[in-house]
Order: C-alpha cells, then structure tokens, then sequence
C-alpha cells in the first residue's frame, strides 16, 4: 500500500495522511466506508470518530457491542478481532465527497485487500458504498439496491455476501438495533457456506 500516493492531486493538498484499512487480516468481517473521516485523516485508522459524540463513534460502540472491538483498546488503534474496516478512497477532503475518478483511482487498493482478507461478509457504510460494491460482487441491478431499504438485509453476492448500513452518523437508534440484531443472527449463523452463490 502506497503511504505517498499522488493520484489524486486535489486530495494530496488537503489530506493529512493517506488512509489504508485497518484491522484483522484474517477476517471474515470487512467493512467498507466511503471516505476517511476528519479523525480517521488524524489517526490514519478508517471510520475514527463516525458518529457519536465521544469522539469513539457509533460504528466502534456497534462493534464492541458486537464483541468484535476490545471496549477497552484506544480509540486510536483499537483492538480488532474478525473484522477489517477500509474505504472506497483513501485520502479526505474536509468540504466535499470523493469524485467517480477519485473512486476509480483508490479501487486498485480496495481490491488488494478484499483479495488479501478474503472476507465471507461485506458491509457497505452508505449508499455510496452500497452502490459501488453491489455493481461489483453481486447480480443485483444497482437501482435496486438502496438505503435506508436494504439496511440489514442480507444480500447474496458473488463470492461475499453484503448486509448493507445506513452511516452510523444518519443512523437513528431503532436503525442502529435492527442492523445489530441482523449481524447477531448473522454472525450465530452458518455464513461460512455463502460463497459461491450467485442469486440474491
């Protein structure tokens, strides 16, 4: 992974540091954002400070809830256990989204680690996510796939399967619950078995 990277010139100049995933490189969880957020640019660990007011964020509490992040790790480099959280771009400007070139630009490293963690489930952070990672690991027509419809459901996808999020920052706390019941009943789950299939 390039901790230089020039691709995106706009985003060179207002980036503090290039943003590559973070986690268990074993996972079989792989969660996928749109962009680094304001802390994620600071600590240079992907979904820092998404949502909340503490400064953890909701996505964090989420995943200790979940048993999958030591409560007790720093926020700047937390404890990770079977998952692995990137994003669609690595770099982070403070007024506006990633553009498609941008996107198409950081996809190279986004592939490399989908391909290095080999995950069994996908979750797509908002509907940006939603979107690029349907068009490429499932059948589903992009149009159909949209939050807050698709929230956690479980989608079959072409080698993974996706349980898609609303952004933990938009989430309201009845979004939050349903989403942690769904990937509780997930992860107690034979998911193991879902490569391979190919219909939603």
């Amino acid at each position: 992974m390039d901790e230089a990277c020039r691709n995106c010139p706009a985003l060179c100049e207002t980036r503090t540091q290039v943003v590559h995933g973070y986690g268990d490189v074993g996972a079989d969880f792989l969660f996928v954002g749109e962009r680094p957020t304001a802390r994620a640019d600071e600590t240079g660990v992907p979904f820092a400070g998404a949502g909340g007011s503490d400064g953890d964020g909701g996505l964090r509490r989420m995943l200790e809830r979940l048993g999958l992040c030591a409560v007790d790790s720093p926020a700047e480099r937390p404890e990770l256990e079977n998952v692995y959280l990137t994003t669609l771009t690595r770099c982070r400007d403070p007024e506006r989204g990633p553009t498609d070139e941008e996107v198409d630009n950081c996809e190279p490293f986004l592939n490399a680690e989908i391909r290095m963690i080999n995950p069994e489930i996908l979750v797509p952070v908002g509907e940006r996510t939603l979107a690029e990672l349907g068009t490429e690991y499932t059948t589903t027509p992009v149009d159909d796939l949209t939050l807050p419809e698709d929230h956690a459901q479980r989608i079959r996808g072409r080698g993974f399967e996706l349980v898609p999020m609303i952004d933990p920052r938009d989430q309201t706390d009845d979004q939050t619950q349903a989403w942690l019941e769904a990937f509780v009943e997930l992860m107690a789950s034979d998911y193991r078995q879902t490569k391979g299939r190919r219909e939603r």
